[in-house]
């Protein structure tokens, strides 16, 4: 036991981020399993969108919502969230909702607040877009929208 102690003395600094590290883990592990959403793969998004009529919320800038995004999605700002400005997705209260964003980070705050507002499944695409281009999955762009209509 005395060599554990003259350890924990000796490396005080190392000690004190691995207990850190530790207790970040087991906050994330906790947060994730009591959050009232889920994270779900590119794979279960596209099933929810063709079996259970789910709703893409797509969170990313404006610009990035032009440049590409999933066919049928829901452009909605985090900000509009944030403010109850949700009045284009009310309908869909009791529809499968994935929250989608760059890279999977901001979905979580955004989907929580979903959850808080009444929508009963709420899902966010693990990694966001990033996993859905990495997957080399379809896109729709404003550009290829305005070709389709000038034909």
């Amino acid at each position: 036991m005395q060599e554990y102690t003259e350890f924990f003395q000796e490396n005080m600094i190392l000690v004190l981020v691995w207990v850190g590290v530790l207790a970040a883990l087991i906050g994330t592990i906790f947060k994730s399993s009591t959050a009232k959403y889920k994270i779900i793969g590119s794979s279960e998004l596209t099933q929810l969108i063709n079996r259970e009529d789910g709703v893409v919320v797509d969170i990313r800038t404006k610009d990035e919502f032009k440049r590409g995004h999933i066919s049928g999605a829901v452009h909605i700002l985090p900000t509009e969230i944030k403010s109850g400005s949700i009045a284009a997705i009310e309908k869909y209260k009791a529809t499968p909702i994935i929250v989608v964003c760059k890279t999977g980070q901001t979905a979580h705050e955004n989907a929580n607040a979903l959850s808080k507002a009444g929508f009963e499944k709420v899902s966010i695409l693990k990694n966001g877009m990033t996993t859905w281009n990495e997957n080399n999955l379809p896109l729709v762009s404003d550009k290829s929208a305005n070709k389709k209509g000038k034909k």
